[in-house]
């Protein structure tokens, strides 16, 4: 991994703080990388089929009925998963880089690092907190049917549940990315069976006709706004994948193996287990996946299916944490990168452990939680985008990605980049124009055009336009016009 123009070594990049380099943020050679094209299409089913997707289609079943559904629900997917998998996975595979590293390219080293906490530990300490709680509403539903129990879903059973979950997903995080994959060999089967088994019921139950025929749950009634609506529920919910993904597809061998099982995991398995959440949720009137099993399938494949549940929320709370983790040890300064991977498993995942205990106050506000994460990930994507396919051309000087002061191409000016960082204002504030994050009030222009892609392009166009003008042809940032080094990829070397 050396050429003329850097005369870099994998050690010169940084120090080494793991044996094992998929710990590591270090850039990760061919012969590093753990999974292949099976491999990583097995995670992503296993992520994607969690209960999150059956959550997904419930919050739906709000704004549309099951056809509207159906239609929100891939335009929706197809939309931001295929974002998703441009950036931040291709960089990511294709340099063997962490993925908040590959930022630092557009937003600066300190600028990088601010976007990394706020993503890696403010909305996966939320998402773990809403899957934790899934989770003890899952198991409190199976000790409600065994043993006679009456355990309310704001209870501080569920609370002291949702704990255990945390604890349990600890234990799991604490022993690295291996841990993901068998997690998700054993349980992945047996989500497929329990979404293929959730459809059959409702449909021994219910037929398509009137399932067709029945009303939303609790739809604004203009029949357009309520269709945008739900689009721009489920584009949200595909960007959330957003801080998993990329630190995911360091660990595959090939570009390919990076893209392809996005779209076979978070686009095709989410799109399935959140229609079949749509039509439980219409069917049932109920929009809490953890209240169908039983209704469903009856006591005893109910409890099945229950148990289920809840052991799929503890491989998406793994994959979160596994993202923060290896985001914080790369981009947290030496003293993270010196501590102990239990103990970092145990910082990321405090907020968690915390929030479970507001059930009612986070398991509620569904809608408007993936709101909050679009609100940065959309502006995100765009700004990823156009910096590494348009402004980069896909080239990237590896090196100065891990130095971290000056002598780096990538510290702009004074480590940040005002440019990228306007940018991601600039878009936060057309989506919050266009669809309130905090009352869930969408504006007149909204539907037409919903909130993220308008604020994904505004973004995105920004940047590119900006950073032309003012940067790429200067010796700030290292783009292709500047007269910044550039190196070869390490997979490529």
């Amino acid at each position: 991994m050396s050429d003329s123009n850097s005369g870099a070594s994998r050690t010169d990049v940084a120090p080494a703080a793991d044996k094992d380099g998929t710990l590591n943020e270090l850039p990760l050679m061919r012969s590093e990388r753990i999974w292949g094209f099976w491999d990583y299409s097995a995670v992503n089913v296993g992520l994607a089929i969690a209960t999150w997707a059956f959550l997904q289609g419930g919050a739906v079943a709000y704004y549309v009925g099951a056809k509207q559904a159906i239609a929100s629900i891939v335009i929706g997917y197809g939309i931001s998963v295929l974002l998703v998998a441009l950036a931040p996975c291709l960089p990511c595979s294709r340099w063997g880089i962490e993925q908040f590293a590959s930022l630092r390219s557009a937003f600066g080293v300190r600028g990088a690092r601010i976007v990394m906490l706020v993503m890696s530990v403010i909305l996966a300490a939320a998402w773990s907190a809403v899957l934790a709680i899934m989770c003890g509403h899952a198991l409190a539903n199976v000790a409600n049917q065994v043993l006679g129990t009456s355990i309310s879903t704001t209870s501080a059973a569920v609370s002291v549940l949702g704990l255990l979950a945390v604890a349990v997903s600890w234990t799991i995080v604490a022993r690295g990315p291996q841990s993901i994959e068998w997690v998700n060999r054993l349980i992945a089967p047996g989500l497929m069976l329990v979404t293929v088994g959730m459809l059959v019921l409702v449909f021994t139950k219910t037929s398509w006709s009137d399932l067709a025929a029945l009303p939303a749950i609790d739809p604004w009634g203009d029949s357009h706004l309520d269709f945008m609506l739900a689009v721009e529920l489920n584009i949200a919910g595909g960007f959330a994948w957003w801080p998993n993904v990329g630190n995911l597809a360091r660990l595959t061998d090939s570009p390919r193996a990076a893209y392809w099982p996005n779209m076979i995991g978070l686009f095709l398995a989410s799109v399935v287990a959140a229609i079949v959440g749509v039509f439980s949720a219409l069917a049932l009137n109920s929009e809490d996946p953890t209240l169908w099993m039983v209704p469903l399938g009856g006591a005893v494949l109910g409890v099945i299916a229950l148990a289920f549940v809840g052991m799929a929320n503890i491989t998406s709370i793994v994959a979160q944490s596994y993202s923060a983790l290896v985001a914080l040890r790369g981009g947290g300064g030496d003293r993270l990168r010196r501590a102990p991977w239990a103990l970092l498993a145990i910082i990321v995942l405090l907020p968690a452990a915390i929030l479970v205990f507001f059930p009612g106050a986070v398991y509620d506000n569904y809608g408007r939680f993936v709101s909050w994460g679009a609100i940065v990930v959309a502006p995100l994507c765009g700004i990823q985008i156009a910096d590494y396919f348009l402004l980069r051309r896909q080239e990237l000087a590896l090196r100065d990605l891990y130095l971290p002061d000056r002598r780096s191409a990538y510290w702009f000016w004074n480590g940040f980049n005002p440019i990228a960082i306007l940018a991601l204002a600039c878009g936060a504030t057309v989506y919050a124009l266009l669809l309130n994050p905090v009352t869930y009030e969408p504006a007149a222009w909204f539907r037409y055009a919903t909130a993220s892609v308008p604020a994904f392009v505004a973004a995105g166009g920004i940047h590119y336009v900006l950073t032309k003008a003012l940067v790429a042809r200067t010796s700030v940032g290292g783009y292709p016009d500047s007269t910044s080094a550039r190196i070869r990829p390490a997979t490529e070397a």
